[in-house]
């Protein structure tokens, strides 16, 4: 029996919630179910094999809870688990279930922003690492000269709310400079982690005015809409009721609440949950 039931949207913390966000301005009228693993978070450091992992208990999880279509809002998992997920884990186990990332839905556009061709990435370290923005922006945009730069400090910065803090724009400062050295063109920035729209005043303040900075947010919402157009097939599998359910993988749910609550942009309530319980 297929799944009938709500848009699922996982992200490995909180930062996924600015992307969920986006699209439910876009598409207000579906049933929405977030999951953050912030309990095994952060994923940018780790292997592709723990993010593949952990990302497939958490897919399998929403399954579970009916999600006929889920959105990895988060690069790293994109980055380093979509792939097998679509390739190999599906067709096994979930041939009906979809599976889609924020990679390839930026990169097809984020070349109509840069006049000078140049365009800086910013992402964790398994985002930059992985390769995935050069590949993907070469085949949409092969004329687009990309300029990645890690910044392993941000998400934890941001997941304990220490990015608010003066302490904060040292690192901030750091990572930006690191990427404009590589390139005087760079006239357009990709905030490639669902995380870093929480500090994108700052880093516009760091660039100037002559940069543009780009979130993922409204790209992927637009993206989502169109495929939702282009697949009449899933989007009647989706239910419209307008409601959003709120999970994580940390115990302490108050305290993720409060931290999630910021990057929503209003109040949450949220449930723990174990995810490992009931996976193949």
């Amino acid at each position: 029996m297929l799944n009938n039931g709500p848009i699922g949207v996982f992200d490995s913390g909180i930062g996924g919630l600015t992307v969920l966000r986006s699209i439910i301005e876009q598409l207000p009228e579906y049933d929405y179910l977030y999951l953050g693993d912030n309990g095994r978070a952060p994923y940018g450091n780790r292997s592709f094999n723990t993010i593949h992992q952990y990302t497939w208990e958490c897919v399998q999880w929403m399954f579970r809870q009916g999600c006929p279509l889920i959105i990895l809002a988060c690069n790293t998992a994109s980055a380093k688990a979509l792939r097998t997920i679509q390739q190999q884990d599906l067709p096994k186990q979930h041939a009906e279930e979809r599976v889609l990332g924020v990679i390839r839905p930026t990169a097809e556009v984020i070349g109509q922003y840069s006049k000078t061709g140049h365009v800086g990435v910013l992402g964790t370290k398994g985002t930059v690492q992985s390769g995935s923005y050069l590949l993907e922006i070469a085949h949409f945009a092969p004329e687009i000269k990309v300029h990645q730069q890690a910044c392993p400090m941000w998400v934890p910065l941001i997941e304990s709310g220490e990015y608010k803090n003066d302490g904060a724009d040292y690192y901030i400062k750091q990572y930006l400079d690191q990427l404009v050295n590589q390139s005087e063109s760079i006239d357009t920035v990709l905030l490639a982690c669902t995380h870093y729209p929480l500090l994108e005043d700052k880093i516009k303040t760091y660039l100037g005015a002559d940069i543009k900075v780009i979130g993922q947010g409204d790209i992927v919402a637009a993206s989502l809409a169109d495929y939702l157009q282009r697949h009449p097939e899933m989007e009647q599998r989706l239910t419209k009721n307008g409601t959003r359910r709120f999970f994580t993988t940390m115990d302490d749910t108050p305290e993720f609440d409060n931290h999630a609550s910021q990057f929503f942009g209003s109040t949450i309530t949220s449930t723990f949950t174990d995810v490992r319980e009931g996976c193949a």
